[in-house]
């Protein structure tokens, strides 16, 4: 609860009734002094404020969904995941100039036919003592538009089968991973170096 202040007359009030009585204990100092009235406050100096140009909650923001990019494109993850092949090969490699050994064309499959297919495929070669194979995936379509939470990269395949070589079982038998050269497929495929068998 808080304390009330005495207003002017009650203050008079009080020490009038304060001069007509004794003390109890004469001998001690009074340590309560005489309540004061509350002060009036004072208002504070006016501020001039500059004047605030009208606006509308959200006008400056962005419009319409934002695109969904959580990865950066297959292209430049696999440029960016470092050399683990000899650089001279690489090279040759990426210019289209190595022949693949062998190829499988995943286009047109969903993803539960294509993982067992590839998987398949690249130890059988490996097995084989292949050393560069192709893996076609294509690349992708374009005409379905996404809105969803959740976002569907354009080609499914193009996107997982980087992911699958990564992985065991196929992460023993896969050195190195590339987009195509143009003249086999370009960005629908990819080049496939294998380590040697042991």
């Amino acid at each position: 609860m808080t304390k009330r202040k005495l207003s002017p007359e009650e203050a008079a009030l009080w020490e009038q009734v304060a001069a007509r009585t004794e003390r109890l204990h004469p001998e001690r100092k009074s340590q309560a002094e005489t309540p004061k009235p509350k002060p009036k406050p004072q208002k504070p100096p006016h501020v001039h404020r500059p004047e605030i140009e009208p606006f509308d909650v959200g006008q400056h923001a962005r419009r319409g969904p934002a695109p969904h990019d959580l990865k950066k494109p297959v292209g430049d993850r696999l440029a960016n995941a470092g050399l683990s092949m000899d650089r001279k090969a690489f090279t040759r490699m990426r210019r289209g100039k190595l022949v693949p050994e062998g190829r499988i064309d995943l286009h047109g499959m969903t993803l539960e036919r294509a993982h067992p297919a590839l998987t398949r495929f690249i130890l059988r070669a490996q097995a084989d003592g292949k050393r560069l194979v192709l893996v076609i995936t294509g690349k992708g379509k374009t005409s379905r538009e996404d809105h969803g939470p959740i976002p569907r990269p354009r080609g499914v395949l193009k996107h997982q089968v980087p992911d699958w070589l990564s992985r065991p079982p196929l992460a023993q038998a896969v050195l190195q991973v590339a987009e195509a050269h143009i003249s086999h497929g370009g960005t629908g495929a990819y080049y496939v170096y294998l380590r040697r068998k042991r």
